[in-house]
């Protein structure tokens, strides 16, 4: 009688997706609070347009100007369509909130899927890390920016006063993301619609306030070519992508939050592709009111006292009072970026603490009795983004660093389970959103893009850089995927002794051994051990 009663209050699709998830080893433990289009503004939110292009702009105004504002986001855009859509098949057919690793356990052949899944979860936990580490020193610098603009550019922060607001800034978010999920999911709406808002006052207001000697005609803005680099100017404008590959990559985010989402196998790649899709569009459209809005004069911007491009360029069509303003709009949508951030990033550690991957797993996998969500993964992510905002006591191009290892990390753990699939023996099955037979392609094009930008990204701003000057991002990555491969090797304690991938949390009578997968032979498994 009581089970008829909990099965009646459970709605017919969660019952559904819990068998799903069930049937992929885990049990129920969070929430599904999330509707489809709730999911989809935490994908908007991650995103960030405006804000998160605040952030960025200041990696394509000197690698080409205008030019690579408006073309390097176009080309970009078509490329990141492939990787939604070879994620959003996989997270059609198994939404966990595992995601990337999971994937890469299940698809990756018996003798290497361990070693892949160890490498692909400590990657993808770094890149949600090191995305909303850049993003809080983003909204810092931004806090700045209003400062010295309300002084009439007379304040100049300096590292550590931009430090401690980044220090704020987290503290504040990690406080509320600490609360109920129900509290962060009723705020998407809203967001979503004043967001619309702020795009398409951005894209009306700048060029109708900007007086004309800072306006440009069509012809300069759509073909003027101007580098700042010493690089040569294709190089530069390869350079000038991370401005788009950093703003949208909104690709595993909300696999993450899967298993707090209704109809999670359906609305999760919806979720995917309509978050990028948008954000895509509406992006090149700032673009292009921004490129027509910001004068000939390139250099003067980039080297604005007031410290932010945008800033710099509102600043000039505005004014001082409607800039701040507008400014702080913006910062506004900044901080709910980093609060869905936090949340997904929080998941992220949650899963893979779940399968005692990480440091302080036994810790770490707990859900808080009042607020039903993981508080201690919250916490434990806000601790590391403050460790790594503490590169930028060694200069501008070390915390810059932080920005490019988010993107370098996120592709790293996006290409193996993409690839795995493919490349491994495996059985793999559809779930509601299928690319069919298109799925191979998209996925090679997905890969080789993917690759392509991870090396680009490694490079300096200029091909003869000083120490301070350096891109340290490979060092960084270098050294974080270093510890990993030591960690896992570890005599007697390393991983390869005892990780056996995704743990089951359920009872599940039809899974394989890595051996049995080899040999054909069935039998039940033992505790942690999972298809």
């Amino acid at each position: 009688m009581a089970g008829s009663r909990l099965a009646s209050s459970v709605p017919a699709g969660n019952a559904r997706e819990e068998a799903i998830l069930h049937s992929l080893g885990y049990k129920q433990e969070l929430k599904r609070e999330f509707t489809p289009l709730e999911l989809f503004g935490i994908g908007f939110s991650w995103i960030g347009l405006v804000s998160s292009i605040a952030s960025s702009l200041i990696y394509a105004l000197p690698n080409g100007g205008s030019f690579s504002m408006i073309w390097g986001w176009a080309i970009c855009m078509v490329f990141m369509l492939t990787i939604c859509l070879a994620i959003a098949e996989l997270g059609s057919s198994a939404p966990t909130a595992g995601g990337l690793y999971y994937w890469t356990f299940t698809y990756a052949s018996p003798r290497w899927r361990r070693l892949l899944c160890w490498i692909g979860g400590h990657s993808n936990t770094i890149c949600t890390i090191a995305g909303i580490a850049g993003a809080t020193w983003g909204a810092a610098v931004q806090v700045m920016a209003a400062a010295s603009i309300g002084s009439n550019l007379a304040f100049t922060p300096t590292n550590g006063q931009i430090f401690g607001c980044y220090a704020a800034i987290l503290l504040a978010e990690a406080m509320l993301c600490s609360c109920a999920t129900r509290v962060i999911a009723s705020l998407q709406k809203p967001y979503v619609v004043l967001n619309m808002m702020l795009i398409l006052g951005i894209i009306i207001a700048l060029p109708a306030a900007t007086p004309k000697e800072f306006m440009n005609d069509a012809k300069s803005t759509f073909t003027t070519f101007e580098n700042l680099t010493l690089w040569p100017n294709g190089f530069a404008f390869t350079l000038s992508f991370l401005t788009p590959v950093w703003t949208v990559g909104c690709f595993d985010t909300l696999i993450h939050l899967s298993e707090e989402a209704s109809n999670a196998s359906v609305a999760l790649p919806w979720a995917i592709i309509s978050a990028n899709v948008i954000s895509g569009v509406l992006g090149w459209f700032i673009m292009i009111a921004i490129a027509f809005c910001m004068g000939q004069d390139v250099d003067s911007i980039v080297s604005s006292p007031i410290g932010q491009p945008l800033a710099a360029i509102f600043y000039n069509s505005f004014g001082r009072r409607s800039t701040l303003a507008f400014w702080a709009i913006i910062l506004i949508f900044q901080f709910m970026t980093i609060a869905s951030g936090i949340t997904v990033t929080s998941r992220q550690v949650f899963a893979f603490s779940r399968d005692g991957a990480l440091p302080l797993s036994r810790y770490l996998y707990r859900i808080n009795p009042y607020t039903g969500i993981p508080v201690n993964c919250v916490w434990f992510a806000t601790l590391v983004m403050l460790a790594l905002g503490l590169l930028s006591f060694a200069g501008s191009a070390a915390i810059g660093a932080v920005f490019t290892l988010g993107v370098a990390s996120q592709y790293i753990a996006l290409c193996i389970p993409i690839t795995s699939r493919f490349i491994f023996k495996n059985k793999f099955q559809p779930g509601p959103f299928s690319l069919g037979r298109w799925g191979r392609p998209v996925a090679l094009v997905a890969v080789l893009w993917m690759m392509f930008c991870i090396v680009i990204f490694m490079f300096p701003t200029d091909p003869s850089p000083l120490a301070q000057d350096m891109n340290y991002t490979i060092v960084v990555l270098g050294g974080i995927l270093f510890l990993c491969i030591v960690y896992y090797y570890f005599p007697r304690y390393g991983g390869v002794h005892w990780f056996q991938g995704p743990a089951r949390n359920v009872d599940i009578d039809y899974e394989k051994t890595d051996a049995e997968q080899e040999s054909g032979e069935t039998h039940s498994l033992e505790e942690g051990e999972i298809q």
